[in-house]
């Protein structure tokens, strides 16, 4: 009986040792992807919600000073077959076509029509505001939180009534229906997390590395790639 107990005691630790050495000699993740900025974030518990005030992170009128508001901002760069109206410096957006990234659905926009006023689509916030307010946001300045509403490249067009039953969930709570977006939606969250010093939680950090694990390779968006067009002079 001793010398079975002893040779499962054996086995035991090979394997444990097996694991460990397959682990060390992983590859490393490539510089630029969303998976190695993934391994340089903080991982932590969520603050207490107590505080919140959405509006700390509002709309503001042409943050950017580009001669346009934050949502048309948005529609004029995530839209095609624009339709502007006249006399608003290139600005509002009338009507246009969204290849919605959490559906994979077309959706013709209108403004005014729709199962709602905004013509059925909304900007959402890739990493919501309530999840940014407990994973590090309590303590930002007031112009930081309305950097953050208001930063391209937090915002996305997308279906109203999927980013509704989306809410406030983070990776590990919600993901997009269109499994073909969930790597550069994944990688969307983790470079804002990273541009603003945000955690995640140990959950959501295992989804997000396992939404990656089909795509190592998946480069980390840039502010760059992802600012609005300019209005017109």
């Amino acid at each position: 009986m001793a010398g079975a107990v002893a040779l499962v005691a054996v086995l035991a630790v090979g394997l444990a040792l097996g694991r460990n050495l397959a682990a060390s000699t992983a590859p490393a993740p490539a510089p630029g992807t969303a998976l190695a900025a993934l391994a340089t974030l903080d991982v932590g518990a969520e603050d207490p919600f107590d505080g919140y005030v959405r509006e700390s992170f509002a709309w503001r009128e042409d943050v950017d000073r580009n001669g346009c508001d934050t949502r048309n901002d948005v529609l004029r760069r995530d839209l095609t077959e624009l339709d502007i109206r006249e006399g608003t410096n290139d600005c509002k957006v009338d009507s246009g076509v969204l290849a919605d990234p959490y559906t994979g659905a077309r959706i013709d926009f209108e403004i005014g029509a729709g199962p709602s006023s905004d013509g059925g689509i909304q900007i959402d916030h890739v990493v919501a505001l309530a999840d940014a307010w407990v994973t590090g946001a309590q303590s930002w300045s007031e112009d930081t939180m309305v950097q953050f509403g208001n930063d391209p490249l937090n915002l996305l067009a997308v279906d109203g009534p999927t980013n509704q039953a989306k809410g406030s969930g983070d990776a590990s709570e919600w993901l997009p229906p269109s499994t073909a977006y969930r790597c550069a939606y994944v990688a969307r969250q983790i470079a804002v997390k990273d541009a603003y010093d945000l955690r995640v939680t140990p959950s959501e950090h295992d989804a997000m590395a396992d939404v990656l694990a089909a795509c190592p390779d998946e480069p980390l968006p840039t502010r760059a790639a992802t600012q609005t067009p300019r209005g017109l002079p």
